[in-house]
C-alpha cells in the first residue's frame, strides 16, 4: 500500500477537476507500471493498494508525476502539487491485503464523508471502478510466526495516520 500527501496538505482533491484527473493517471498507468487493486482519494492525500510491474519508487513516480505533469497541462497550474516521497506499506499475506482494503474503503467514513464506503466517489469501493485482482502468491496467515510477522522481514515504513 502507498500513501502519499499533497504539498502542505492543501485540500487539492476536493475540486472535482482534480480529483478525476488524479483517478485518470491511476488508471492511464494501470497495466504499464502496475496493477490497481484499491484506491481511495482523499482531499489532501492519496492510498493506492498496487503491485508494481517494475519498483515502486518507479511506480509512484509515473502517479505523482504523471498528475504534476497533467495538472500543470490540462488544468494550468504550476504549483507544487506533492510533498517530498511517499510511505508504503508491504502486504504480508491475504489477511493484512483484506485489512488494508478495508482501511482505504472505510477511510472516508471514518472521516465522516460518507456513511457507507460505497457511497464515495473518489473510492475503489464506489460502484463501477475496473479493479485487477487480488496478488497471486500471498501466502495465507498461517505461514506467519506466532507473533504475527512473516518469516521474511518484509520492507515497510509507517504510513499517515488516516
Amino acid at each position: 500500500m502507498v500513501t502519499s500527501e499533497t504539498w502542505g496538505r492543501r485540500d487539492l482533491f476536493k475540486r472535482e477537476p482534480w480529483a478525476r484527473l488524479l483517478i485518470d493517471t491511476l488508471y492511464h498507468y494501470r497495466g504499464s507500471a502496475y496493477l490497481l487493486h484499491h484506491f481511495v482519494l482523499m482531499a489532501d492525500h492519496f492510498h493506492v493498494l498496487i503491485t508494481p510491474t517494475g519498483s515502486l519508487e518507479r511506480a509512484v513516480q509515473y502517479i505523482k508525476g504523471g498528475f504534476s505533469y497533467r495538472a500543470k497541462k490540462e488544468l494550468g497550474s504550476n504549483m507544487e502539487v506533492w510533498q517530498k516521497g511517499f510511505s508504503d506499506h508491504r502486504i504480508r499475506d491475504a489477511e493484512d491485503y483484506e485489512r488494508h482494503v478495508q482501511y482505504i474503503h472505510f477511510n472516508p467514513v471514518r472521516k465522516h464523508l460518507c456513511e457507507k464506503p460505497e457511497e464515495y466517489p473518489c473510492s475503489s469501493a464506489h460502484p463501477g471502478f475496473e479493479l485487477d485482482p487480488i496478488p497471486q502468491g500471498l501466502k495465507p496467515s498461517s505461514f506467519c510466526d506466532s507473533n504475527g510477522a512473516a518469516e521474511a522481514a518484509p520492507l515497510q515504513s509507517t504510513g499517515t495516520d488516516d
